[in-house]
């Protein structure tokens, strides 16, 4: 009986310690799975059609992870949720921008991050702990750029061929075509029109070759003259710039009579312009009298009576 308690002792303690080890194998694995991973979320602003849970996230073209959960945000619907399980290891930088992609014309989308400059810190890093966890911010994707041009597109396409531009072409073809039947109408007159035309384009080409000539041949006298114009030029500034210095030491040899002359002189050609004004009035005065008497004038006496015989 004692034999048989000790083995249920012993089988007891065995399956205990199995147990625990176990267990400390499930704990270590889970532990060494979440230390080997890291989720980031990711909060697009455009829809996220064909991305599912468990689509691909790459790193400039390399697998890093997988997307966990997918959701839409609470405060706005048009932003979708995306919570990203990305491998700890893979260098997540605070700069690094997640967009949709997609493989080939006809593959499946999946998330793409791009960007992480070498300076800039980690992600995980800078992450302050108010948000559930670390946001990468998110940038336009191709796909998305290629709707919203088309969009554009289709917007201008509808604007250009709108109702009042097809009638405005309509119009203008119109009068294209009354325009080519007018012509057509007077092709005599347009053909007239057309000879003058020539005409009077050749002899324009003869009178400008001509001026051309005349130009040229002006051009080439002026060019000969032209030296000596240059030295006559040249004379006539040396001389012109003696004259001044002679008039300039003139001016500095007189200046003290120059200064009594402005200063005395002209205040005594006011009263010596008033005499010779009266000089000039009184020989004025005696030409008159001259020429009306010059004898009585001269004489001092009336002109000698003529004798008349009886």
């Amino acid at each position: 009986m004692e034999t048989k308690a000790n083995y249920v002792l012993i089988g007891a303690f065995t399956i205990m310690v199995s147990v625990f080890l176990l267990l400390f194998a499930l704990w270590g694995a889970n532990w060494s799975s979440e230390r080997s991973w890291q989720e980031y979320l990711v909060v697009f602003d455009e829809p996220v059609t064909g991305l599912s849970e468990g689509s691909a996230v790459q790193y400039n073209g390399i697998a890093v992870g997988t997307v966990e959960r997918l959701s839409l945000a609470p405060d706005d619907p048009r932003r979708v949720r995306a919570l990203l399980r990305v491998q700890a290891r893979a260098p997540v930088k605070s700069d690094t921008r997640a967009k949709m992609s997609m493989s080939g014309l006809t593959g499946s989308p999946f998330i793409q991050l791009t960007g992480g400059s070498p300076e800039a810190p980690r992600l995980d890093e800078v992450y302050d702990g108010r948000a559930p966890w670390p946001v990468i911010q998110t940038e336009p994707s191709a796909l998305q750029n290629i709707a919203d041009t088309a969009n554009r597109l289709v917007a201008r396409m509808d604007q250009l061929l709108s109702q009042e531009n097809i009638e405005r072409v309509s119009a203008s073809l119109d009068n294209v075509r009354l325009l080519t039947e007018t012509i057509a109408e007077q092709r005599d007159d347009v053909r007239e029109i057309m000879v003058n035309a020539r005409a009077a384009s050749e002899q324009l080409q003869q009178t400008l070759q001509r001026t051309d000539r005349a130009i040229a041949d002006i051009d080439r006298d002026v060019i000969q003259r032209l030296p000596a114009l240059v030295d006559r030029l040249d004379t006539a500034l040396v001389e012109l710039d003696s004259a001044a210095q002679g008039a300039n030491g003139l001016v500095n040899e007189n200046r003290a009579a120059i200064n009594s002359f402005a200063n005395d002189g002209l205040a005594q050609l006011g009263p010596t312009l008033g005499e010779v004004r009266s000089l000039v009035r009184d020989l004025s005065r005696i030409s008159d009298r001259l020429d009306n008497n010059p004898t009585g004038y001269l004489l001092g006496r009336d002109a000698p009576k003529e004798f008349e015989p009886e």
